[in-house]
């Protein structure tokens, strides 16, 4: 998945919702993918809609988040929550869970702090700083 383009992305995950529809058989990607999907009804119908949600630009002047992303970043981590990677984030999603009562909650706010730590990344040219991604999840889990 992660090799693919951004239509290719957005081509899975529309094509993963109409197999997890169909009742049709998923791979363990596609679970993850269609588990996202069902958390997240409000982008039920742009999935539905084809060929639109392929095409279709968020920008940050709209205003509007891109759902494709926003889901990409819950499957992100997830992954790490399976991996444990970086090493104590599954501990620090649990405490933050705890503390917020929602494992919904608790991946927006990781969804944040994520997409900051990317964002720097990028702006500085350096791969993702693990341990400063880890320190401010588990600052905010109040460990």
């Amino acid at each position: 998945m992660f090799d693919a383009n951004r239509d290719q992305i957005r081509q899975m995950f529309i094509q993963t919702w109409a197999k997890a529809q169909a009742g049709e058989p998923l791979q363990d990607l596609e679970r993850i993918i269609a588990d996202v999907i069902q958390e997240h009804p409000e982008y039920h119908r742009l999935l539905e809609s084809g060929e639109r949600g392929v095409a279709q630009e968020w920008t940050p002047d709209t205003g509007e988040e891109n759902p494709f992303l926003h889901m990409g970043m819950h499957i992100t981590i997830r992954e790490q929550l399976s991996t444990d990677r970086p090493p104590g984030i599954r501990e620090a999603h649990t405490a933050l869970c705890q503390r917020l009562g929602s494992v919904m909650r608790a991946e927006h706010e990781i969804m944040e702090i994520l997409g900051d730590v990317l964002w720097q990344a990028q702006r500085q040219g350096l791969p993702p700083d693990e341990k400063h991604y880890l320190a401010r999840v588990r600052r905010l889990a109040g460990l």
